[in-house]
C-alpha cells in the first residue's frame, strides 16, 4: 500500500464526518442558511490567504522538479480559488475584508504554517485539504441535484477533474518527499480533524 493509499484509508471516516456535518449536508441539499455559508466563506477566505503562504514556503524548499508545481498551486489559490470566494461573497453577503479568524481558522492556519517549515511534513499537512475537498466535491456532485445554482458553483469547483488531478500530483510529491510515514499519518489525521471542525462556523 502506498503512503497516499494509507492516508486515504485512515482519512475516510473523517470525510464521512464532513459529509454528515449540517453545513455540508445543507450545501448538498441547497437549504443551508445563507448567513452560515457567508460566515464559512469569510473563514475560508482567511484560511486560503495563509494557504498561499504555505505553498510559497514549501516552494522555497522544493526540489527543482516540483518548484513550478508549488508556485502554480500558490498562484491558482490566489487568483482562482480566492476569486470564487470573492464572487460568492457578493451573492451571500459575506464581508471578506472585515472578517477576522475564528478559533479553528486561527489554530489551523498557525499549525499549517509551522508544519511547512519542513518540506515533507508540510506536504503531509496540506494534503488533507486538497484530498478532502476533492473527495467531498466528487461525492457531493453525485447527490447535489437540489443544491441550487449558487451552491452548485462551489460543488463544481471541487468536483472538477482538474482539481482531482492536482490532488493526485500532490500525493505523488508527498510520496517522493521521503517523509516518515508515521509522522505523515499523524499530520494528515490532525489536518483532517481541523477540516471537520472548520465546518462549524463562528457565531
Amino acid at each position: 500500500m502506498s503512503l497516499s493509499e494509507r492516508l486515504h484509508t485512515v482519512g475516510r471516516p473523517l470525510v464521512d464526518e464532513q459529509l454528515a456535518h449540517p453545513t455540508v449536508a445543507g450545501i448538498a441539499g441547497g437549504d443551508l442558511d445563507e448567513r452560515t455559508f457567508a460566515s464559512w466563506l469569510e473563514q475560508d477566505y482567511l484560511y486560503l490567504l495563509d494557504y498561499v503562504r504555505v505553498f510559497a514556503r514549501l516552494a522555497w524548499q522544493a526540489p527543482p522538479a516540483h518548484l513550478e508545481s508549488l508556485i502554480d498551486l500558490a498562484h491558482s489559490t490566489l487568483h482562482e480559488e480566492l476569486e470564487l470566494h470573492r464572487s460568492l461573497s457578493a451573492e451571500f453577503g459575506a464581508d471578506l475584508d472585515g472578517a477576522s479568524k475564528g478559533p479553528v481558522c486561527r489554530a489551523y492556519t498557525s499549525w499549517l504554517i509551522a508544519a511547512a517549515a519542513d518540506y515533507g511534513e508540510g506536504l503531509a499537512a496540506v494534503y488533507p485539504c486538497m484530498w478532502g475537498y476533492s473527495t467531498l466535491g466528487a461525492e457531493l456532485a453525485e447527490r447535489a441535484a437540489a443544491a441550487g445554482p449558487r451552491y452548485r458553483r462551489w460543488i463544481e469547483t471541487y468536483s472538477d477533474p482538474g482539481f482531482a488531478e492536482l490532488t493526485r500530483h500532490v500525493a505523488g510529491m508527498l510520496e517522493e518527499s521521503g517523509v516518515d510515514p508515521e509522522r505523515a499519518e499523524e499530520l494528515f489525521l490532525q489536518g483532517m480533524r481541523f477540516e471537520v471542525d472548520f465546518w462549524t462556523v463562528p457565531e
